[in-house]
């Protein structure tokens, strides 16, 4: 996938702490755009912001005291979404444009994100320091405020800051902000997508997508699949899924798959994987990576990894659960 050369902008609020630590920045109005005025991000004021979000805006920036942060309105601008983050809203107005289907996975430049973006306890009552959650915890309990601290992570679930109407998730928890889910994709409740990942048409998702993975329309991620990413283990190869494949349930894939491929259920090829052809020759699994109408199965008998050519096609997608 090329990389988007376009910039961006965008404006909505973000979350200071007391010692000026950025938590977050929810953007509510962004694009991208050709040429940026300069790369930064500055405050606005309420009639500003009012202008650019309408009326719901007003009064949405506070001090929310139970939190002990200051919640400001903001623009910022990225030059160029081929050049590195540079803080936490350039990296957040990044995450947007993924989750808003703006720019697909793999098209800008996320590298350091993980050492721009703080480690936050996200709550029912939005981002906290974790040094403030016990005290937050008992002011917001005297005031009969729920609180609840639904993940301690650097990410977001998308869903509190993204929620697209034409897709499906049946556990918020399991999606992150900078997923990029298209229309008509479902995740089950043990499905699970990654920032900087996702679906390019509709997908039943109820294995692991994980960062940097793509997958083609009409495919499906069986229960407890796994697709190999590439924060963990140093790789470094960005592996896709084509249309149309079928990664069977507790399957697993570390190469890429062409459209019209199907993993056997229980069936995990790694990239050094040893398999055996049709014709006897036995190559390593990285030489069949990408090709189009192929079934990996393990061998009953002989417990070899084999791949064969596939002539009829699976059933496909439940029309009924994507329409």
């Amino acid at each position: 996938m090329a990389m988007e050369l376009r910039g961006a902008r965008g404006e909505g609020f973000a979350t200071i702490a007391a010692d000026g630590r950025v938590l977050d920045s929810w953007f509510l109005r962004l694009r991208l755009v050709v040429e940026a005025d300069k790369a930064a991000t500055v405050r606005l004021t309420s009639d500003e912001i009012n202008r650019s979000l309408g009326e719901s805006a007003d009064g949405y920036a506070r001090h929310d005291d139970i939190r002990n942060v200051d919640i400001v309105s903001i623009h910022t601008e990225i030059d160029s979404l081929a050049s590195a983050p540079t803080d936490v809203h350039d990296a957040y107005l990044r995450l947007h444009l993924l989750s808003h289907r703006l720019v697909q996975p793999n098209c800008l430049n996320l590298e350091g994100i993980f050492s721009l973006l703080p480690n936050v306890a996200w709550t029912t009552l939005g981002p906290c320091e974790c040094s403030r959650v016990p005290e937050a915890r008992i002011v917001a309990r005297k005031r009969a405020l729920a609180f609840e601290v639904t993940g301690v992570d650097k990410f977001p679930r998308m869903t509190d800051y993204v929620t697209p109407a034409d897709v499906r998730i049946a556990d918020a928890d399991r999606v992150r902000l900078g997923a990029y889910l298209a229309p008509g994709t479902t995740v089950m409740h043990e499905g699970f997508c990654n920032f900087n990942a996702g679906t390019l048409g509709p997908c039943m998702v109820e294995g692991r997508i994980s960062a940097g993975v793509v997958v083609g329309s009409g495919s499906d991620v069986g229960g407890g699949a796994s697709i190999m990413g590439t924060l963990s283990g140093g790789g470094k190869e960005r592996i896709t899924v084509g249309e149309r494949c079928l990664i069977g349930a507790n399957a697993g894939i570390g190469i890429s798959l062409g459209d019209d491929c199907i993993v056997e259920a229980g069936c995990y090829v790694t990239a050094g994987a040893r398999i055996l052809l049709e014709d006897g020759r036995v190559l390593k699994a990285k030489e069949l990576s990408g090709q189009k109408g192929l079934l990996f199965r393990r061998n009953s008998q002989s417990g070899a990894l084999e791949a064969t050519r596939r002539t009829p096609n699976w059933d496909g997608l439940n029309s009924q659960l994507h329409s």
